[in-house]
């Protein structure tokens, strides 16, 4: 799943983001309105967590905008004020949940969840793709009924392609969606993932969901393909 972290204190920005990707999300951060609101222009997002005072427009102001132009991810609004107008104004503008800072990262992480859950019906609560299901909120994978266990990325990973079966999916369009678009690494850092998906999730089970597409890249199968013999 993809984030979007809004701050401008540049400290908390960076540890934000970067517990946020090791929560298994991929995250790109923003530290002004319009950043974040170019941001959301490129690619959708599963949800935002903005902060009221930015230097630029206000939180406020950003999540108007992108109510106003479409855009329907959760929106967890941070800010110091405590006041029960603030919160209440974030909410008329489009905020889906309100934290107050000092807050705890469990606490940030947990109140994500929970409003990645909320998103409308078009995501489904546990995604299913032949006999492998996934579940975003509990992040758990079996197959045949079968608990697997993945790395973070491993997650994010599987869960992207099953938003996508029998879909060929680019290096790069996974990447930026796995990973984040900041990401300046090589491109082989899909396939070294999907290999070990492939360890998990296909060999044990003599399966061969995880197809490479010559020249694009690769697709996860809805149907059960068995694995050929070595």
């Amino acid at each position: 799943m993809r984030l979007l972290v809004v701050e401008d204190a540049t400290k908390l920005l960076a540890i934000l983001v970067r517990e946020l990707r090791r929560a298994g999300y991929a995250v790109d951060g923003a530290g002004t309105g319009q950043h974040a609101l170019a941001l959301v222009a490129k690619g959708p997002y599963d949800a935002v967590v903005l902060d009221l005072r930015l230097p630029d427009v206000d939180g406020f102001e950003v999540c108007r905008r992108l109510r106003g132009s479409g855009c329907w991810a959760p929106v967890l609004m941070l800010t110091a004020r405590d006041a029960v107008d603030d919160r209440v104004r974030g909410l008329d503008t489009g905020a889906d949940d309100y934290l107050t800072k000092p807050f705890a990262f469990p606490e940030l992480l947990a109140r994500v969840r929970a409003l990645v859950r909320r998103r409308p019906a078009d995501r489904p609560a546990i995604l299913t793709v032949g006999d492998i299901e996934l579940d975003p909120a509990a992040r758990t994978v079996t197959r045949a009924g079968t608990p697997i266990d993945l790395t973070a990325t491993e997650f994010a990973l599987l869960e992207y392609l099953m938003h996508h079966p029998d879909v060929a999916l680019r290096r790069g369009r996974i990447i930026e969606h796995v990973w984040d678009y900041t990401y300046q690494g090589d491109s082989n850092i899909v396939d070294v993932y999907i290999r070990a998906l492939r360890e998990k999730l296909d060999r044990p089970f003599g399966q061969a969901s995880l197809r490479t597409v010559r020249g694009v890249g690769y697709r996860l199968d809805a149907d059960l393909v068995p694995a050929r013999p070595a």
